[in-house]
């Protein structure tokens, strides 16, 4: 940083001071946690030449506290990807096969936010479309988290439900698809050059829950990136204006992934070709019959508890993900 020039290249002075902020609280929490095992050790001494076996217990509970804190350190030692600390954008489609599709699109979309809820990470649904019949078409939310993208990076790709469908009167077996795409809600150290001619704006009016308010204003705005095609809408709030913000975020951080690809394709000297929303593409399979489990088809982790991976108990697979892919 004493560097001449250092600050006369702002975008990467950002990146630089960011990362050296995340070295320093990593450096310091890990001494904060070799402090507390030191200090633990100097009682649990003392305790045991004294036979105080109330005072063991105790500090057995704190140092499963600190084994908790550990892991969670080591964890977060394995989010060492450029973007990994930034907050994430989940944006979930439905695959073919109508209401079941749908349906099953909301019940990922719900298992997402109860993640969130469960790490106390604030949440916001920039945009959802109503299914026909009940579920989705599509929606896009944003966790706003330190290091909720460098979680759930993994959670990209296709994601597959076997259940006795509710809506079917014969009460037959159904299989549906959702896909999910995880992008790195950009921020102030990422720059993303986006020409106001390149972009086509519309307004329309919000559907949905939302009071009166709803089919009154044309407050929900959709925005196309002509270049790319891209296409993002946001109808989360009542003002246009914020509306407009919401979309244009949306979109740099798509279109930061978009040439991120483009990039990585022309070093790879090859395009990979984009999944289908269907059976043989899932990253991982969700049984509710004829027997309950959840398995992730890359790391081969297998959950019996179907129902409370659905109410956000997805750690287990998170880590399973990271360690997988520095294995």
């Amino acid at each position: 940083m004493s560097e001449p020039g250092f600050w006369d290249r702002p975008d990467d002075a950002r990146r630089t001071v960011a990362a050296l902020k995340h070295a320093k609280r990593t450096v310091d929490d890990w001494s904060a946690r070799q402090g507390a095992l030191e200090h633990l050790g100097g009682l649990l001494e003392l305790a045991e030449g004294e036979s105080d076996e109330a005072l063991l217990a105790d500090l057995s509970q704190e140092l499963e506290g600190v084994e908790t804190r550990i892991a969670d350190l080591e964890l977060r030692s394995l989010l060492s990807g450029e973007h990994d600390a930034l907050g994430a954008l989940i944006i979930i489609h439905p695959g073919a096969g109508g209401t079941e599709s749908q349906d099953w699109a909301d019940m990922l979309l719900r298992m997402y936010l109860r993640w969130a809820e469960r790490h106390g990470f604030p949440t916001r649904v920039l945009d959802l479309q109503p299914g026909d019949e009940a579920g989705i078409k599509d929606a896009t939310v944003e966790i706003d988290g330190e290091y909720a993208y460098g979680h759930l990076k993994g959670e990209s790709g296709v994601h597959r439900l076997v259940r006795i469908s509710p809506y079917d009167a014969a009460k037959r077996r159904h299989t549906s698809f959702a896909s999910v795409h995880v992008t790195p809600m950009v921020d102030d150290t990422i720059t993303v050059d986006i020409a106001p001619a390149d972009l086509r704006i519309d307004t329309f009016r919000a559907s949905g829950a939302g009071g009166q308010h709803v089919n009154k204003t044309e407050s929900a705005v959709r925005i196309t990136h002509l270049p790319t095609n891209l296409v993002v809408q946001s109808q989360a709030e009542r003002s246009q204006h914020r509306n407009r913000e919401n979309a244009l975020r949306i979109l740099r951080s798509r279109l930061f992934v978009h040439l991120q690809e483009i990039a990585r394709q022309k070093t790879e000297a090859r395009s990979a070709p984009k999944k289908d929303i269907d059976f043989g593409s899932q990253i991982r399979s969700y049984v509710l019959q004829p027997y309950t489990m959840v398995k992730d088809e890359r790391t081969e982790l297998k959950v019996g508890d179907v129902h409370a991976v659905l109410d956000g108990a997805l750690d287990p697979f998170i880590d399973a993900y990271l360690k997988h892919k520095t294995s």
